[in-house]
């Protein structure tokens, strides 16, 4: 089965023209001022996809039969340098950004990370990394090393056939964990342990999951199975209920709420009433939480994405090598974000269309 899908990589003769209209009207900005978008939102987080690639093909992000051997993945020539990543994360640090999450596709793929980590570390922010976890154990010390602060691992199920099944891979599980054993070693700690929750396929994971990582520091954060791009073929049927997967662990292992560490954290948190630790649920389709969202996604290409589930997005890679100084990065980042009005999870319905979204493995998730 084929399905046609937006490529990436386009560049318009209209960029240039984009721009100048963007930043025509938009008011003057001076660094570290409050910066709101037009429902008040404040602007917090990047996140920044280092390439398009991934070694695995989870059914819910890069399906095999879209993203198979043939499929046009970004040449290097597309794909921001490590320079041009740094200074226009130094432009968003200097508009409030106080935490940077590197994504994929599959970040370890890009090489030389490690340098690209040192860079971002010394704008001394909160700075993780999400990853598959497939190549952890060999890089975990460079990345901590380099100034990684933490690591977010994805791990949809413990059992080898549903692990299998999910990623679509060959990957052996135990390789995921060796990979979480390795970052605890190297200092990135707490681990964050993602798994997406998918109807009919890895319910049983859930309590799974719990049991094998109460008491360990490690925070396991269940996600509704979402919309993201328009491959994955989602259904709302397909969705397991943040509330049905936490009455799940609850009849097991009672849990109760706990506060958010701060506005704007996706995920939902609970803990063990025995203190063994907390999970979280990220429940973007039953439990919309656009009002708080704080973020930004800088995509492979230099195209920044106000939303998750974009449909465009912003050329800053065009912008930058077109030769635009500091300030008018500076600028164009503020004019994006203040006209900024997204809030696609509080209006999805089953028949919102998806075809034209961003693919997730695009702009990270």
């Amino acid at each position: 089965m084929s399905r046609t899908i937006p490529l990436a990589d386009h560049r318009t003769s209209r960029a240039a023209e984009r721009w100048e209209t963007l930043l025509a009207g938009a008011p003057g900005v001076t660094a570290g001022a409050p910066l709101a978008d037009t429902r008040g939102r404040a602007l917090k987080d990047l996140r920044i996809s280092v390439t398009d690639r991934c070694n695995v093909r989870c059914v819910y992000c890069m399906p095999k039969d879209v993203f198979g051997r043939d499929y046009p993945f970004l040449p290097q020539s597309a794909l921001l340098s490590f320079e041009e990543i740094a200074r226009i994360a130094r432009a968003f640090v200097s508009l409030g950004v106080t935490k940077i999450r590197l994504t994929g596709g599959e970040p370890l793929l890009r090489r030389h990370l490690e340098r690209l980590i040192a860079m971002l570390a010394a704008l001394r922010v909160d700075l993780t990394l999400t990853t598959n976890g497939a190549l952890l154990a060999k890089k975990a010390r460079a990345l901590a090393e380099a100034g990684l602060g933490r690591v977010t691992v994805s791990l949809d199920a413990l059992d080898e056939p549903t692990f299998r099944a999910m990623g679509d891979t060959d990957t052996p599980v135990e390789r995921v964990l060796e990979g979480i054993d390795a970052a605890v070693a190297a200092g990135l700690a707490p681990v964050k342990i993602n798994a997406v929750v998918k109807r009919g396929l890895n319910e049983h994971a859930i309590v799974d999951l719990a049991r094998r990582f109460r008491g360990s520091g490690h925070i396991v954060r269940y996600i509704e199975y979402m919309d993201v791009g328009a491959t994955n073929g989602w259904r709302m049927d397909d969705v397991v209920p943040a509330a049905e997967i936490l009455a799940r662990i609850d009849r097991e292992f009672p849990i109760e709420p706990v506060d958010p560490n701060y506005t704007g954290e996706v995920a939902e948190r609970w803990r063990y009433r025995d203190g063994a630790g907390e999970v979280g649920v990220i429940a973007s389709v039953t439990q919309a939480f656009c009002r708080d969202c704080t973020r930004m996604r800088l995509a492979t290409d230099g195209r920044l994405y106000t939303c998750l589930f974009a449909t465009e997005g912003h050329d800053l890679r065009s912008l930058s090598r077109a030769g635009a100084d500091d300030a008018t990065l500076l600028q164009a980042i503020a004019a994006i974000w203040r006209a900024r009005g997204d809030r696609y999870s509080e209006i999805r319905t089953a028949a919102t269309p998806r075809s034209s979204k961003i693919e997730m493995s695009y702009i990270g998730g």
